[in-house]
């Protein structure tokens, strides 16, 4: 599927992009979280760490002092959004997005620590509007944990975000897809009590799947079959192009239930990776 964008300045877009952090100091050695937090201007939004087959995910470059070290930049659960009529992945809300920062052990309290990167993303609404940013906040060394407190202000909405992560679970399994042409085919199974079976066709029909690496189409019908034995025959359409260097061996899915997949009504969003049989 050739796809074609109107690209805008990236000040025209109005996508406001903070840098802040969980707590208000840093302990030597001890790791703490940084957050990308992207509040979208109304009818626009951005883009997961995998768009699908339209986009590009907001990340960041860092300029950390020597020593230092950043964890890869970690996105809440995948949303389906759309780019005119194109299904893609990524938010249309107001998003945090995670680091998690380690500092040396030997840094000196009392000093300050100036943190830095450069952000990039691609918010769409009408158009789609590139921007990059340099971003970067001022803490303080402390000496000690006692003197170490969360941010009232960002803590709740970090947490918040820790509770909508994608994940995988031992109550379902799929261990194979079949590949014939361009369809994919798995079945779900639930192989444990705690598995929340979805009730009906119904509910199987809201289920989304979304692709971690962009092996198949996000823009093409799913199908999501309820079987009488409680599994979920699934169909996908693969995508007419892939960018990594081979195909993969593994379909990297995350499934969105709203109701759960958990009977504690936990595990909104549900990782699998099951083998490609070809």
């Amino acid at each position: 599927m050739a796809l074609f964008i109107t690209l805008a300045p990236a000040h025209a877009q109005g996508l406001k992009i903070s840098l802040v952090s969980e707590q208000t100091g840093i302990l030597p050695g001890k790791p703490f979280t940084l957050g990308l937090w992207l509040q979208h201007p109304e009818g626009s939004h951005t883009y997961w760490r995998s768009p699908g087959i339209v986009g590009v995910p907001t990340q960041i470059e860092w300029k950390l002092p020597q020593g230092w070290k950043a964890s890869a930049l970690i996105y809440p659960e995948p949303e389906r959004t759309l780019m005119y009529q194109i299904k893609a992945q990524g938010y249309d809300r107001d998003v945090m997005l995670r680091t998690d920062i380690t500092p040396p052990a030997d840094l000196k309290p009392g000093t300050q620590i100036t943190l830095a990167g450069r952000a990039s993303w691609m918010c769409c609404g009408n158009s789609c509007n590139p921007g990059t940013r340099e971003l970067s906040i001022t803490l303080p060394v402390v000496a000690t944990q006692g003197e170490v407190a969360v941010n009232g202000k960002w803590h709740q909405l970090f947490e918040a975000e820790r509770a909508r992560a994608e994940g995988p679970s031992d109550a379902w399994t799929a261990s194979t897809v079949s590949e014939k042409g361009s369809i994919l085919t798995l079945t779900l199974k639930p192989v444990a009590a705690e598995a929340r079976v979805p009730q009906d066709q119904e509910e199987a029909a809201k289920i989304i799947v979304f692709t971690e690496d962009g092996w198949f189409d996000s823009d093409e019908p799913q199908t999501v079959a309820r079987q009488s034995d409680g599994s979920l025959l699934i169909t996908l359409t693969k995508a007419d192009a892939f960018l990594g260097e081979k195909p993969p061996n593994t379909l990297r899915v995350i499934l969105r239930n709203e109701q759960g997949w958990l009977k504690d009504g936990k595990l909104r969003c549900l990782q699998i990776a099951p083998k490609i049989v070809r």
